[in-house]
């Protein structure tokens, strides 16, 4: 995005929010971003960029109608789930998609296979799917749910049908699973755990509740100033972990609000290493 103004001046349209962080989202409209969640909002011929979450075959279609420049900022793990279930829908299977219904990102897939796809949200859904136990089917999963998201439903695909296939775990969010698994950590050794994220982050809102789920209080906050005092009241140790698109400013924000309200003694957990990079959209690419 930031090079995308650079080189094309703003203003620039973004089809949904880039990332689901209101912060991101303000720093980047202060400098030319437009957010809209229409293309009817763009005016004729204006830089047009589609998010990381994707979009759907006919919004293509659409900008490519009305000749707007585009880049696609969709993320390659997002572009994978859609190319797979292309892949096995060519093998004549049914498709199923598990994810959050109304997810930017699971509307954008439900419109990159052609024909049918069940959405599963709950292993209750599963049970409700009108399909036969032995017709081949395949399953997809949104990139912001981890293994540890998916698996109760994973397992009640295969337990209802003979003939089932799916992608390698490998292919979730590296950055999902990794902030859960250290959350899980986390939540042993403090007495409470504050999450630094939007509350329409799906990936934020889960870590939230896996602290919970761990039995320490746990606080959704998009900044410093939605802390509250009295959460501190008989804490000795606060758990600080964000979302995967909450850039490091706003944890940095949040340590120093605790601190100005009681000493601190400031450690960081070792946890794994993220080494994985993207390419840019060849359009950005210096020549």
């Amino acid at each position: 995005m930031e090079l995308a103004l650079k080189k094309h001046g703003a203003p620039v349209y973004v089809r949904h929010e880039i990332v689901h962080n209101r912060h991101v989202v303000e720093s980047l409209e202060a400098k030319g971003a437009r957010f809209v969640e229409s293309l009817d909002e763009i005016p004729p011929g204006a830089m047009t960029i589609f998010s990381a979450h994707g979009v759907a075959q006919a919004v293509e279609d659409e900008a490519r109608s009305r000749g707007l420049p585009v880049l696609d900022a969709t993320c390659p793990l997002v572009a994978k789930v859609h190319n797979q279930g292309r892949r096995y829908r060519a093998q004549g299977r049914e498709i199923i998609l598990i994810g959050h219904a109304g997810h930017p990102e699971v509307e954008g897939t439900l419109g990159r296979i052609e024909g049918p796809v069940h959405l599963v949200q709950t292993v209750a859904d599963v049970a409700a799917l009108p399909l036969s136990e032995n017709v081949p089917v395949a399953y997809v999963t949104q990139t912001t749910l981890s293994l540890d998201d998916t698996r109760q439903i994973i397992a009640a695909l295969k337990q209802r049908f003979s003939d089932l296939e799916g992608p390698d775990t490998n292919d979730i969010c590296y950055a999902t699973q990794n902030r859960q698994r250290a959350i899980r950590e986390l939540s042993q050794m403090v007495d409470l755990v504050l999450v630094v994220g939007s509350k329409n982050s799906s990936n934020s809102n889960r870590l939230r509740e896996i602290g919970e789920e761990s039995g320490v209080p746990s606080y959704l906050v998009a900044d410093e100033t939605r802390i509250e005092r009295e959460w501190l009241k008989g804490v000795r140790t606060v758990g600080i972990t964000a979302g995967a698109s909450a850039p490091e400013v706003l944890i940095e924000r949040v340590i120093d609000r605790l601190a100005q309200w009681d000493d601190l003694d400031v450690s960081t957990m070792s946890g794994r290493e993220e080494h994985i990079h993207f390419k840019l959209p060849a359009e950005l690419v210096e020549s």
